[in-house]
């Protein structure tokens, strides 16, 4: 049992690199499913276009489905019609940039993983190059090769040019090699970006390593907590309004935060070292609900808008 729980243990505290793992196999898996399914690249004039659009399509939707996986997101743009000050409050307004940056960095995994993998294969990149008409591209593909080549270079992904096996099955091998190193690019560029990220940020953190590993903890279990709690009172209140409706009386009196409540806590953490609050709510909660004046008038657009609602 207490090998069981160590191994359990030890999955638990390695599931960001288990998630990148499962990220990068269905990745892998996806381009294998493209390449084999539905990836039929049409030998003409369209190649380029064709090509592209498997190599950058699927890339721009695992961006944007990212975004819509990111909580941070909706933390950002929830309400920002409403009140544009929230995502520009006054004294802090390149805070809306920084975190939307933030955002996108860490949407940018799966369309580069995406990218990477296509481009190791060469599979989409060697149709997309042989449906080129830049004269410059031309002739760096077909130096060497016979005068058919430039006239016949959208034909050679299916090997039906004129120009002999051994110098179509030439160009075909050069194009991979050259997808082959630009993903190679890619995932080096890639690499280095990340880890100069990752180290500015932690040069510039405002906390040590060890209440930073904390700070970590603590927002891991109060979002798991408060998911629990959500559950647990919606179902109190949906019981007790049922309740009343069906028994045709009143009901108890149920406390829930107020809006303004609501709104504090949804706003997106900034740790400062005077406070040591590590997110927004246990601000929120130590502090108290004290109301700056445009955050009244935000309060008093929700409650308005709640109403007519």
């Amino acid at each position: 049992m207490d090998a069981f729980q160590g191994i359990l243990k030890f999955f638990l505290n390695q599931k960001s690199v288990i998630g990148y793992s499962f990220l990068a196999l269905l990745t892998v898996g996806s381009e294998r499913l493209f390449s084999f399914v539905a990836f039929k690249c049409p030998c003409s004039t369209e190649n380029m276009v064709y090509g592209m659009v498997f190599v950058f399509a699927p890339a721009w939707v695992l961006l944007i489905l990212a975004f819509f996986l990111n909580n941070r997101s909706w933390r950002l743009f929830t309400g920002c019609c409403v009140n544009p000050r929230k995502i520009f409050p006054r004294g802090h307004s390149c805070r809306f940039f920084y975190v939307l940056g933030q955002i996108t960095l860490n949407s940018l995994l799966a369309p580069v993983m995406w990218l990477s993998v296509v481009l190791l294969n060469g599979t989409f990149y060697e149709c997309a190059m042989s449906g080129t008409n830049s004269s410059r591209l031309l002739g760096l593909i077909c130096n060497g090769k016979p005068k058919e080549c430039q006239e016949e270079l959208f034909k050679v992904p299916c090997g039906k040019t004129s120009m002999q096996p051994k110098d179509n099955e030439e160009i075909k091998l050069s194009l991979q090699a050259q997808s082959q190193i630009l993903g190679w690019c890619l995932i080096c560029s890639a690499s280095f970006f990340s880890l100069l990220t990752i180290c500015c940020a932690r040069c510039r953190s405002k906390v040590s390593y060890l209440q930073l590993n904390f700070w970590k903890t603590y927002a891991q279990k109060e979002k798991e907590q408060l998911e629990n709690m959500f559950l647990e009172y919606a179902n109190k209140l949906s019981e007790r309004n049922l309740k009343s409706f069906f028994e045709s009386k009143r009901p108890d009196a149920f406390p829930m935060p107020t809006f303004a409540a609501w709104e504090a806590a949804s706003e997106l953490h900034s740790f400062q070292q005077r406070w040591q609050h590590y997110s927004t709510l246990h601000r929120v909660v130590e502090d108290g609900l004290e109301l700056s004046p445009e955050e009244e008038e935000t309060t008093m657009v929700l409650v308005g808008t709640a109403h007519n609602a």
